[in-house]
């Protein structure tokens, strides 16, 4: 809770906050393809000069694609921090978005898959499972304004004041957002009410939070959440990606076939299985497309307790032993 912040910490997340918004009005003053073309040079910057980030991002893509070089790992890297700045700006400017204009930058790829996914069952609502990919925020902002509003299973940022702020951004379309730690119950009547639920499945999870499954081959400690409300509603798990096209502002939702859910009779057996088909349908989409995921982000930070030792190789690009037995 914000009162419970020393106050070093209140300063520290009202000053970051107030840059936040400082930014992202110079963005929303700017015509939208300036502030796009803004945005891909901020996140430039962001690669050169957040070197402790963007080491851990270039050991990351190592242990992903190990068979590729270093200037290619460079390459992919540059490339989703630009990606990063175009949806920052994208977001400065849903403001203007309406029904009828956002049609002009989201295109759905396979329609008849979508109204194929919407024709949910009485009673089993909708689970949508996505990632941190493409502009995942317009994913969601664009299907409230056609008519599709989601809840959205989120993590809570750091800063609380950027939180709310982002939490209330996304309102304006319908979006509904949802902490975590205290979803389940609300998200199952959700669901039991036709409702949709998007939960991006590609972050690092804490033991007490996720199994471990194999991402690009090393074991990741994933989210169990699309599978266990699979479970307990019968509601289908249909994978959902907002794809940016090239570096342009054109973006296509790419619908794939529901995930087929094992049913063995073991459940404990069956969760971890199916957690690895979401897992490798997450994978899959970003190896067709690596420069539009967050390779920023410590994905493999928490390790299972048969390792020896937790965390990244610090050396790029070694492979640390125990992570590639894993």
């Amino acid at each position: 809770m914000r009162h419970e912040l020393p106050v070093a910490g209140l300063v520290k997340n009202q000053i970051e906050y107030w840059i936040f918004r400082a930014a992202f009005s110079l963005l929303a003053a700017l015509p939208r393809s300036w502030a796009i073309a803004v945005g891909a040079t901020l996140g430039s910057l962001v690669y050169w000069l957040a070197y402790p980030l963007r080491k851990i991002a270039l050991v990351q893509l190592a242990w992903a694609f190990p068979d590729r070089p270093k200037k290619e790992h460079r390459r992919i890297l540059r490339a989703a921090a630009r990606n990063l700045g175009r949806v920052a700006a994208e977001i400065s400017h849903f403001a203007d978005l309406t029904p009828e204009t956002v049609q002009n930058y989201v295109r759905i790829a396979n329609p008849e898959l979508w109204r194929n996914a919407l024709q949910r069952d009485r009673g089993k609502g909708l689970i949508v499972l996505t990632a941190h990919f493409g502009n995942w925020e317009l994913l969601a902002y664009a299907h409230g304004l056609l008519g599709v509003p989601v809840t959205l299973i989120h993590r809570p940022m750091r800063n609380p004041w950027v939180n709310d702020w982002l939490v209330q951004w996304r309102a304006r379309a319908g979006t509904r957002s949802i902490e975590k730690k205290a979803a389940a119950r609300e998200v199952l009547r959700v669901l039991r009410t036709g409702g949709i639920v998007a939960i991006p499945a590609d972050q690092n999870q804490r033991h007490s939070f996720g199994v471990f499954v194999h991402f690009f081959g090393i074991s990741a400690c994933t989210t169990t959440g699309p599978v266990r409300l699979a479970q307990h509603t019968g509601a289908k798990i249909v994978p959902v990606f907002l794809r940016r096209v090239g570096e342009s502002d054109q973006h296509v939702v790419e619908v794939l076939p529901a995930v087929e859910l094992a049913q063995s009779g073991d459940p404990d057996r069956d969760l971890v299985e199916n957690t690895q088909r979401c897992s490798e349908v997450i994978e899959n989409m970003i190896r067709k497309y690596p420069e539009q995921w967050i390779w920023f982000h410590r994905r493999w930070k928490t390790r299972p307790p048969k390792e020896s030792h937790a965390g990244f190789s610090s050396e790029y690009p070694g492979h640390a032993s125990s992570v590639a037995a894993s």
